[in-house]
C-alpha cells in the first residue's frame, strides 16, 4: 500500500512539472511571435539592415579554409 501510495504521488508531481515546462515553452513561443510581429510592422529605416550589430566592432576575423 505504501509503494502504491508514494507511486501517485510520483505520478502526480511528474504531472505537474510537465505542465508547467508546457506553460514555459507556451510563453517563450508567444513572446518570440510577438517580437517577430513587431518587428515586422515596423519599417526599417533609411535603407539599413533590419538586424543592425549592437556593436561598433567588426565581426570575429575567419580563418581561410584548409585543403
Amino acid at each position: 500500500m505504501y509503494t502504491l501510495e508514494l507511486h501517485r504521488l510520483r505520478s502526480a508531481e511528474l504531472r505537474r512539472a510537465a505542465q508547467e515546462d508546457r506553460l514555459a515553452r507556451e510563453a517563450v513561443r508567444s513572446r518570440r511571435a510577438a517580437r517577430r510581429a513587431a518587428r515586422r510592422a515596423e519599417p526599417a529605416g533609411d535603407g539599413a539592415p533590419a538586424a543592425e550589430s549592437h556593436t561598433d566592432r567588426p565581426g570575429r576575423p575567419r580563418l581561410p579554409r584548409t585543403a
